[in-house]
């Protein structure tokens, strides 16, 4: 039996990966894949869990950075060892809303963490398992953010300051431009069927 296909998609807030994902399922499923999507953090009883700790804005304590980064890592170990893995090994496709290159720009970028932290984590959580394809929908940081406000309340990420989001783009960005073999940038600035038709041209490609 042939092994499933990994594609992730990546993005700031308001990139639109949630529309997007829509478009690469129906594509694949168009041409006979069995497919089902995911998203991180969660996507197991136990990972949504945690993803509640991650989004919630509490007054009584707050999380700190060690333990946001660990908190991601263990809700990706759920959902790869769990979910993810035994899915691609019965052939199906996985389509994924974020995954650790999220962790890579938000707290590594974003928060400024140590890489060499962030990189001893995932070779414990990850090993050498890394998507077969990374879509990166890209956009202007203020743009995404004035498309996050327009769709309600904002989470505890959603709040944090425009040169927090600069450093998360930046960091999507540089690591997209050292592993461009499997990490594809689309401008997300462009209207939404532009964007999902310049995927499925990546898509054919691919």
């Amino acid at each position: 039996m042939a092994k499933g296909l990994f594609i992730t998609l990546e993005g700031s807030e308001g990139s639109g990966k949630s529309t997007q994902i829509e478009v690469i399922k129906n594509y694949l499923l168009s041409r006979g894949h069995k497919v089902e999507c995911v998203r991180e953090p969660g996507g197991t009883p136990i990972a949504e869990d945690i993803r509640a700790l991650l989004k919630e804005i509490r007054e009584d304590d707050r999380l700190c950075d060690k333990a946001e980064l660990l908190l991601m890592y263990a809700a990706r170990a759920q959902l790869v060892q769990t979910f993810i893995k035994p899915k691609l090994e019965s052939g199906i496709d996985i389509i994924c809303d974020r995954h650790d290159l999220s962790t890579i720009a938000y707290q590594g970028g974003g928060r400024q963490m140590n890489m060499a932290d962030i990189d001893a984590l995932r070779q414990v959580v990850l090993g050498s398992f890394r998507p077969d394809l990374t879509i990166l929908l890209d956009l202007d940081v203020k743009v995404g953010m004035a498309r996050a406000r327009n769709r309600g309340t904002l989470d505890r990420f959603e709040v944090s300051k425009i040169d927090f989001f600069e450093r998360v783009r930046q960091a999507y960005l540089d690591f997209a431009k050292a592993h461009e073999d499997y990490v594809k940038v689309i401008s997300a600035e462009d209207p939404i069927e532009t964007v999902s038709q310049n995927i499925l041209k990546l898509l054919e490609k691919y």
